[in-house]
C-alpha cells in the first residue's frame, strides 16, 4: 500500500490572496519547494485538494485556476507530475456540496483508486475545512498555522489529536525525523 499527502493550496503552498485570479500574482509560501522535494524524496504521492468558490461565484473561470496551478508548479520546479491528481472544488458554501472541503469525497476516492494506506496518509492545510476533510476521510489531519485555522472551533475528537505546524516545511521535517531510516 502507498502513502500520500493531500495538500491545500491557498495558505499552505501559495500565499492566500483571497480569490486569486491572476497567475502573475502567485507567490509560494516560503519553504514550499523544499517541503515538496522532501515529501517526494520520502516516497509520498502528492494530491492537490483546493476549494475554489470563486468559480461558483463567477469571479473567475476554471481555466484561470488551471493557469494559476501551471504557474505554481512552474515556480516549484520539481519533476512532473508533481501532483498525482488534483481536485478543484468550484462550488460555493451555499451550493450543493460535492467535493468542497470539508467533504472527504476526493480523499476517499483517491484512497481506493491508488490503494493508499490510511495510516500513512495526511491532509495538510491551514483551515478547519482542510482538517475536517482529512479527519472524515480517515487520514491524519495536519494543521498549518494561519488565520483560518481555529482549533477551538473544531470538535474535541479532532482538536485533541491535531498537530499544528508553523509551515508545511516544518511538518515535513518532523515527518522525516519520525520515519525509520534504512541502513
Amino acid at each position: 500500500m502507498k502513502k500520500a499527502i493531500f495538500l491545500d493550496r491557498d495558505g499552505t503552498l501559495i500565499i492566500d490572496k483571497n480569490y486569486l485570479a491572476d497567475p502573475a500574482q502567485v507567490e509560494l509560501v516560503p519553504g514550499t519547494i523544499e517541503a515538496l522535494r522532501l515529501a517526494t524524496d520520502l516516497g509520498y504521492l502528492l494530491f492537490l485538494f483546493t476549494n475554489q468558490s470563486g468559480i461558483g461565484r463567477n469571479f473567475f473561470t476554471m481555466d484561470i485556476v488551471l493557469k494559476i496551478h501551471e504557474r505554481m508548479i512552474e515556480m516549484i520546479g520539481l519533476p512532473p507530475p508533481l501532483f498525482t491528481e488534483t481536485c478543484i472544488a468550484p462550488e460555493t458554501p451555499e451550493q450543493p456540496q460535492a467535493y468542497r472541503k470539508p467533504s472527504p469525497r476526493f480523499i476517499l476516492e483517491m484512497m481506493r483508486k491508488y490503494d493508499l494506506d490510511a495510516r500513512q496518509c495526511y491532509m495538510a492545510g491551514d483551515a478547519n475545512s482542510d482538517v475536517m476533510a482529512g479527519f472524515m476521510g480517515g487520514i491524519k489531519p495536519i494543521g498549518i498555522s494561519g488565520p483560518r485555522l481555529k482549533p477551538s472551533e473544531l470538535p474535541g475528537e479532532v482538536s485533541n489529536i491535531l498537530p499544528i505546524f508553523p509551515s508545511l516545511l516544518d511538518f515535513m521535517r518532523h515527518l522525516d525525523k519520525m520515519l525509520p531510516k534504512s541502513a
